[in-house]
């Protein structure tokens, strides 16, 4: 991939019109909404905000580097803009800023995107391309300028080769990470590395980017090395520093100061560093969290992780019962339902070991996974999510209380004292408490659900058939799909998986069909989208209807949700039930009876029309 495929020409400001900081910030956040390229620009601009106060990304020299990475960005994009007169942009040198990148990355960027993303960052770095970029007067300039300078090789396989051959050279090893993982990373990577060159030093960097780990430190290079330098502004690993002479600083600090760093090393200035002083750095990046947001976060980590297991497994379960149903239960059937059901059984430990991992890091992966076994025995879901909590805490426990131990026995905590003790407390837990009360409570639940009300019944289908539509595939649409998976593993009734899957299948649909009732009203690009929403609706994939939601949220998502919650209510008034938790219209050859099978489609149907109906009518005339 190269630079210009995300420095798109519509997105180029040449001449910026903003005089303070958050105003260069709204002026280009509102072009980035303009395009399409962030849906919802509130929560991009609270996330730009959010890193500048960790550190200005005015990185001196007349440039800044804005950016954020979220699921709220369409495309990954790189906005290009220039103030002619300069903004206080609060630059690290205290002067004005000039040049413009603003990144929007999104949450799955690939590695070819993170990968350009360190090029363009490291090109900055290079004073005449800064200098060309002052004078460029179109985007096509712009383009002529990072196409010339893109070309040089910013670091290949043969540089590493020659690196690790020198022998004459002092070495300083250094590790680079920001919280987006995007740009300050690879710029104090360049800036460490072009410095060692000037100062005849070897310098190895290790970068812990958006697209992982790279170039690891080894344990024979941390005991050749003359010194390290730390420039991270979010949590890396350092316990394998211990004892060694190390600086710790920022990113933005390594980029500015990058000979300073170095020479301190190399005059024996740098402290010896304690492996206790990271003890507390996770807990430090938690206690900076409210208890609301690490739960959120924790949950959504365990739902994001079984999810895969829900999908893969789920699958595999539909097409096990259709065969069963045309062929029998002959081996195929025993082959795929085997697969399927050994997915599934996995659903609950993945989801509290994760938890568990996000809270403790991976001491708390074991002890999580195996309250979620236990919990999976009767205590079902719910209780497979207080498990995962309490055995990350139990390791948060463990490390405060063994904080103050003699260093001999560091090996001894993660191999032996963390594992079983964090059990151990775990498993006495679930075993008097949240397991017998949370199997109660699955009785209790069950039953309700088996005397429940048509209206009751109906009125909840449509809650959750609602929230499928609300954010699409974000954390609204997840806690109605978890609650539902919930529900569905520890009392095997696949009602409210019915209503999810209906109201998750109408608003792909509820677009496909508004573009076929409304062709005057979509233009041609939007019409080449048509058949694949079709098709994602139908296989229960909400996300192809993100790119219209982005454009116009409200008229979209209130368009989808009223379709979403009649699909969601009419599969529970015609009592519908799912076999599995996903594959959308593949599961009606396994439906339990011709009845589910009939008025899962109808439900679905009625939903998607009406949604597509109101989405045409309000939609209005095409923009020209």
């Amino acid at each position: 991939m190269e630079i210009k495929d995300l420095l798109k020409k519509d997105l180029m400001i040449m001449d910026l019109k903003a005089n303070t900081k958050m105003e260069a910030i709204d002026e280009m956040i509102a072009r980035l909404k303009e395009k399409n390229i962030v849906s919802d620009a509130d929560v991009f601009k609270d996330l730009i905000l959010k890193r500048e106060e960790r550190s200005s990304t005015g990185l001196g020299e007349g440039i800044a580097m804005p950016h954020a990475k979220t699921s709220v960005v369409n495309s990954p994009s790189v906005l290009f803009a220039r103030s002619n007169k300069g903004v206080d942009y609060d630059a690290l040198d205290g002067e004005p800023v000039h040049i413009f990148f603003m990144i929007a990355a999104s949450e799955g960027a690939h590695d070819l995107h993170i990968e350009t993303l360190a090029k363009l960052s490291k090109m900055l770095l290079n004073d005449d391309f800064t200098k060309g970029l002052l004078t460029c007067g179109s985007p096509d300039e712009v383009y002529a300028l990072v196409d010339k300078y893109s070309e040089k090789p910013q670091e290949t396989p043969k540089e590493e080769v020659k690196e690790t051959q020198i022998t004459n050279k002092k070495r300083i090893l250094a590790v680079t990470a920001c919280p987006t993982g995007i740009a300050h990373t690879y710029m104090a990577e360049a800036a460490l590395k072009e410095a060692g060159e000037k100062l005849g030093v070897d310098v190895k960097v290790e970068t812990n980017g958006a697209d992982g780990i790279k170039n690891n430190l080894t344990t024979n290079d941390i005991n050749d090395a003359v010194g390290i330098i730390v420039a991270a502004d979010k949590k890396v690993e350092t316990a394998r520093f211990n004892d060694r002479k190390v600086i710790v600083t920022s990113t933005a600090d390594a980029i500015k100061n990058a000979e300073a760093l170095i020479k301190k090393v190399l005059n024996n200035e740098a402290p010896v560093f304690k492996a206790e002083a990271s003890d507390n750095t996770e807990e430090d990046s938690q206690a900076n969290d409210s208890i609301g947001r690490i739960i959120y976060k924790s949950i959504m980590s365990g739902v994001s992780n079984m999810l895969p297991f829900v999908i893969g497994g789920g699958i595999l379960l539909v097409l096990s019962f259709i065969v069963e149903r045309f062929m029998g239960q002959n081996e195929l059937f025993k082959l795929l339902y085997g697969i399927g059901g050994g997915a599934f059984h996995f659903l609950i430990p993945v989801l509290a070991g994760f938890i568990a991992m996000s809270i403790a890091d991976k001491p708390g992966f074991m002890p999580g996974a195996v309250a979620g076994y236990m919990a999976s025995q009767g205590a079902g879901f719910l209780g497979g999510l207080i498990g995962g909590f309490i055995a990350g805490y139990s390791v948060i426990f463990l490390k405060k209380m063994t904080k103050n131990m003699s260093k001999q026995f560091d090996g001894m905590k993660s191999m032996v004292i963390y594992p079983i003790f964090s059990l151990l407390i775990t498993g006495v837990l679930m075993y008097f408490i949240i397991g017998p009360v949370f199997t109660k409570i699955n009785v209790i639940v069950a039953n309700w659900l088996n005397n429940m009300g048509t209206a009751n019944a109906v009125l909840l289908g449509a809650i959750l058939g609602g929230m499928m539509s609300v954010d699409m595939g974000g954390p609204i649409n997840k806690a109605a799909y978890a609650f539902s998976i919930g529900v569905f593993t520890d009392t095997n009734n696949g009602a409210f998986m019915a209503a999810v899957m209906a109201g998750g299948m109408v608003p792909p649909l509820a677009i496909a069909l508004a573009m076929t009732l409304f062709k005057d009203r979509f233009d041609e690009k939007e019409q080449q989208s048509k058949i694949s929403n079709f098709i994602l609706g139908l296989s229960f994939i909400t996300e192809g209807a993100i790119p219209f939601a982005a454009k116009e949220p409200l008229k979209v998502i209130s368009s989808c949700v009223i379709g979403a919650a009649i699909a969601g209510g009419l599969t529970q008034f015609w009592g519908v039930s799912a076999p599995a938790p996903h594959g959308g219209i593949f599961v009606i050859p396994a439906m339990p009876s011709v009845h589910s099978a009939i008025f899962f489609v109808v439900s679905i149907a009625i939903g998607a029309i009406i949604s597509g109906v109101i989405f045409g009518v309000i939609r209005g005339k095409k923009n020209n």
